[in-house]
């Protein structure tokens, strides 16, 4: 997709952050949108941003973990709009815990969010993008996605299932040939509210995270903006690229994940030990 000047992409999570962003910036180039999120008034300001650049903006207020909701945005948006070129589901959550510590609730919350929120929006959309004929699918991972972390067993778990998903998704699109593509995006620290608006189990404090910090110490290690990151979301579609590390974080992450397993995780365990002797 060389060009999203009168496109029409779908966003999840445009409520704030990098789905904002995205939301802003394809605004800028001249694409039409169709945005959700859970949080209306969230929701409610983004659509006030782009609709003084002389585009076509709907909204719809939804869980992303709820599938029919999902379907239903899916053909409302293409009734509403004609079409959709472009859908990027970059809604998501954050949990910390261990994987003992972990709730059922806890853990399930985040995965109906952060990888079936994923599935359900590709399933979705994709009849949707065929019937254009140069379709592109935006499936936000993470570093997380890259490398395993301690107390972020959930969020592993769904963003390496974001990965392998797109991944999937993008060989076989590749072999059909449709005109549809697939890109996973794995941004590494970004300034969103993703940390501050995380659940932090009791289990985790063993492991130095600190509700009362927790976010704090997120802003410390985000150096990159949600615009910054939008635009190398959108350069990596616009080069139909199958992978898109956002951050510089993010490269240094995909290094790690190079690495052999037991050298990068010794070293994680390691760098925790030490931090936990200074608290």
């Amino acid at each position: 997709m060389k060009s999203f000047r009168g496109k029409v992409a779908a966003i999840t999570g445009a409520g704030s952050g990098i789905g904002r962003a995205l939301a802003e910036e394809l605004a800028r180039r001249g694409a039409h949108l169709a945005l959700s999120d859970i949080e209306e008034v969230g929701l409610a300001e983004t659509v006030s941003l782009c609709e003084g650049l002389g585009i076509k903006v709907t909204s719809t207020v939804l869980d992303v973990a709820d599938k029919d909701a999902m379907f239903a945005w899916a053909d409302q948006a293409a009734d509403e709009h004609g079409d959709v070129h472009l859908i990027i589901n970059n809604a998501g959550v954050d949990l910390s815990a261990t994987v003992e510590g972990a709730s059922y609730d806890d853990f399930e919350w985040l995965m109906n969010i952060n990888f079936w929120g994923v599935v359900h929006g590709t399933k979705a959309f994709l009849p949707h993008l065929r019937a254009t004929g140069q379709g592109h699918v935006v499936n936000i991972s993470s570093v997380f996605g890259l490398v395993s972390i301690p107390t972020q067993s959930a969020y592993n778990a769904a963003k390496f299932g974001v990965r392998g998903f797109t991944d999937a998704l993008r060989i076989e699109l590749d072999i059909e040939q449709c005109g549809v593509s697939a890109t996973t995006v794995h941004p590494g620290g970004i300034k969103t509210n993703i940390a501050r608006n995380a659940r932090i189990d009791d289990s985790a404090g063993a492991f130095g995270d600190d509700p009362a910090e927790f976010g704090t110490e997120f802003d410390k290690l985000a150096h990159t903006t949600p615009e910054k990151a939008a635009h190398q979301i959108l350069r990596a579609v616009s080069r139909n690229r199958r992978r898109a590390l956002i951050g510089p974080d993010a490269v240094m992450f995909d290094l790690a994940s190079r690495l052999p397993a037991g050298l990068y995780q010794r070293l994680l365990a390691a760098g925790a030990r030490r931090n936990m002797s200074k608290r």
